[in-house]
């Protein structure tokens, strides 16, 4: 995958900071040109919009017909696979399902074995972590050391809470890969691309770079957990997806780039989704209404994504908090109007706090020859 980590760095320094009439201007039709960095949506980047689209719709149909917990899960891997990922072959399938697998594993034997001993589990989790990002650094595997980072902490975050069904947790986990990559097959089944997509450039890197952007990614990610650790969090589960998001930029110049047009993503999401809440009045227990309005805006972000090039830019951003606020905070008695600006609130104060760290340990690291950022 050091293709596709390679693209999204060329895009990271093409890019910069989108503004908000610029990612404006790429929700809306005819616009993209304005928009920085933007392409033209050509016949492949539709099917993609409309896989994404269909794909993240249908993982919401799926788990609100069967009732099934977490719904994040379903809401967001289909997201992940389809829009990070935009071919789908044994290589990708077999990184998504056997870091599915192995967190299953990793999260029951460190919160079974170390959950009495912070210290103890803290260490253990900063070694996934390390081994997550060494893995992305390199390139080979960037999949399943993204997905793996993005699952652990999902994992972690629901599974601190003692009154939770661990069992359950990891079953939902398990399902959600399983259905996403079902999903995926279908979606590029039905909207297959119409010409080949060429591979982008690979990017090679020196050690002490590869030692800079593993170290930075596993400690701030580190961070992160003892936050949600530390303080009852249990509804800011955007908030930190925001902060395991821009970490996939690898290296806090992209980060802070990433951060900036999440923010943008995240608030553009919001506004939709209270927008999606007003037309639905008291009518939000009508599945086909709320899947219709849903699917709307799925591809409205699908095509803001497709048109930044992919990665995790302001499309994707309103992508994922529209999965996050129909999959977790859709429910009968409660609306999405609360959900959106605690989590809008919340992931802004969680994105600069990681922004510090990241640049603290940006310089710290840069001191020395053996970690510094140096390119080649």
């Amino acid at each position: 995958m050091s293709t596709e980590r390679g693209a999204g760095e060329a895009r990271t320094r093409r890019g910069g900071w989108p503004g908000l009439r610029a990612a404006m201007a790429l929700l809306l039709p005819g616009g993209a040109a304005r928009g920085a960095g933007a392409i033209e949506l050509d016949a492949n980047g539709l099917r993609q919009c409309l896989r994404v689209a269909a794909g993240g719709t249908l993982g919401f149909i799926v788990s609100q017909l069967m009732g099934w917990n977490y719904g994040v899960f379903f809401t967001v891997f289909p997201m992940f696979l389809l829009g990070l990922i935009p071919v789908l072959n044994g290589h990708v399938v077999r990184q998504f399902l056997g870091n599915a697998l192995i967190n299953c594993v990793e999260v029951s034997l460190v919160l079974g074995l170390t959950q009495h001993m912070p210290l103890v589990m803290t260490g253990l989790v900063f070694a996934l972590f390390y081994t997550r990002f060494r893995l992305m650094a390199r390139g080979p595997l960037f999949l399943f050391g993204a997905n793996g980072v993005l699952t652990l902490s999902i994992l972690f975050h629901f599974a601190s809470y003692t009154d939770l069904d661990l069992a359950d947790l990891l079953a939902s986990n398990l399902v959600a890969s399983v259905l996403a990559v079902m999903i995926a097959a279908l979606m590029h089944t039905a909207f297959p691309d119409r010409q080949p997509r060429q591979p982008p450039p690979g990017v090679v890197k020196s050690a002490s770079r590869i030692r800079h952007e593993t170290l930075i990614g596993a400690v701030t990610a580190t961070a992160s957990f003892m936050v949600f650790q530390t303080f009852d969090l249990r509804d800011s589960l955007s908030a930190q997806m925001a902060t395991v998001l821009v970490l996939f930029a690898l290296g806090y110049p992209g980060a802070r780039v990433s951060a900036r047009k999440r923010a943008v993503g995240t608030l553009l999401g919001c506004n939709l989704a209270l927008v999606m809440q007003l037309l639905l009045y008291t009518q939000d227990r009508h599945l086909l209404l709320v899947v219709t309005l849903y699917w709307v805006g799925l591809m409205v972000f699908a095509r803001a994504h497709v048109l930044e090039g992919g990665g995790s830019g302001v499309g994707f951003g309103g992508l994922t908090t529209l999965g996050i606020l129909f999959g977790q905070s859709l429910a009968p008695g409660q609306d999405l109007i609360y959900s959106a600006l605690y989590r809008f609130s919340s992931m802004c104060v969680a994105l600069v706090a990681t922004l510090v760290l990241m640049a603290l340990l940006d310089r710290l690291l840069n001191r020395w020859q053996a970690t510094r950022a140096t390119q080649g």
